[in-house]
């Protein structure tokens, strides 16, 4: 073992019980000295993971050390593994973004450095700075997305789609999984302690149950026909940007299963989006050109069962925040959750119409 291992494996020992140090190293990365750059200012954005630190034309990601219903990070060495899975699997859409997985040190006066000498206390993802105003989320805000814009995101995904692994698992761990991920929003949106209107979570909760009983062959023949893949697990607009390559960033790292859909399922969520922030004609013609590009169209009841699957799982992260200690902005999320809720009711009943 050499000294740098022993370093990492002690660090990992300390952190295992709690995030011992994460309030230091926030402090620490919300300063402009911290960085080899030295940027006049730190723009810091909080998610519901992580905190993303913009200094000059880097962007430095560091984990939060929590625990959810789907992923736990209080361990140090559970935030490094984390770090290099974001690296390694957003490769083939974001080419040239991730850079590499550099620790956060402390040494034996207590300094903390980027990538020192001293121990490693936690883990960042280093990236490369993106022009927000190529955004798809800003694009939108400024009614600058045209159907060129659309075409290319089209041709960048189905080319992804059709790279990809096909998941190859049972019809009935298939079903299953899926009745798994609906009953983890049932859970959470009838919960009493968020208090959401019947009216808003009953009609779109009772479909996508019975549709999952009822139509549960339009589910398994997807999966019999090829088409589930590996694909992005969170295709929203804040991380689609345009320009002359498309680059999308934010694979989903920690759960390869909650990455296993049909690209029916994410162009439907990403278009769900697209339409929360105003842009409703977006959503249409990225289903007909993504079907026109892989040869390939679900039926109109699958695509509005997606939809309302997706409208439900987002108003359910959102009403989630309200679990936190000390939410941020607690008044926001009851009001998101509701939009996505009505959202999901554009896509009733779910049944084919002519």
């Amino acid at each position: 073992m050499n000294l740098r291992t022993g370093l990492i494996q002690r660090a990992e020992l300390l952190n295992d019980n709690g995030a011992k140090y994460h309030s230091d190293v926030v402090r620490f990365l919300s300063r402009p000295t911290s960085y080899p750059c030295s940027p006049s200012k730190v723009d810091v954005i909080e998610t519901h993971m992580s905190l993303v630190f913009m200094a000059g034309d880097f962007v430095y990601k560091l984990k939060r050390p929590i625990r959810l219903d789907f992923l736990d990070n209080r361990a140090l060495a559970a935030r490094r593994q984390s770090c290099e899975n974001e690296i390694s699997i957003n490769q083939r859409l974001a080419p040239g973004v991730y850079h590499r997985v550099l620790p956060v040190t402390r040494d034996s006066d207590g300094m903390l450095a980027l990538g020192g000498d001293g121990v490693p206390i936690d883990w960042l993802v280093v990236m490369q700075r993106l022009d927000n105003a190529d955004a798809l989320d800003r694009m939108i805000a400024e009614r600058k997305v045209a159907i060129i814009h659309l075409e290319q995101v089209c041709d960048t995904l189905a080319d992804f789609y059709r790279n990809q692994p096909k998941i190859t698992i049972s019809q009935r761990e298939w079903t299953n999984l899926w009745r798994e991920k609906i009953e983890i929003v049932r859970s959470s949106l009838t919960d009493p302690l968020f208090d959401l209107p019947r009216g808003l979570i009953v009609p779109p909760l009772g479909a996508i149950e019975n549709y999952i009983v009822t139509h549960r062959k339009d589910i398994i023949d997807r999966l019999a026909a090829g088409r589930v893949v590996d694909g992005h697990g969170d295709l929203k607009p804040e991380h689609v940007y345009l320009g002359s390559t498309v680059i999308v960033i934010d694979r989903l790292e920690f759960d390869e299963r909650l990455r296993w859909c049909d690209p029916f399922d994410e162009i439907t969520f990403l278009g769900l989006e697209c339409d929360r922030l105003g842009a409703s004609w977006v959503a249409p013609r990225l289903v007909n050109m993504l079907a026109d590009r892989l040869d390939d169209r679900p039926s109109p009841s699958l695509l509005r069962f997606y939809k309302v699957y997706r409208a439900c799982m987002r108003a359910r992260l959102m009403i989630e925040h309200m679990r936190e200690e000390a939410p941020r902005t607690p008044e926001e999320w009851p009001r998101k959750a509701g939009t996505y809720l009505r959202l999901a009711a554009t896509a009733l009943p779910l049944k084919d119409q002519s």
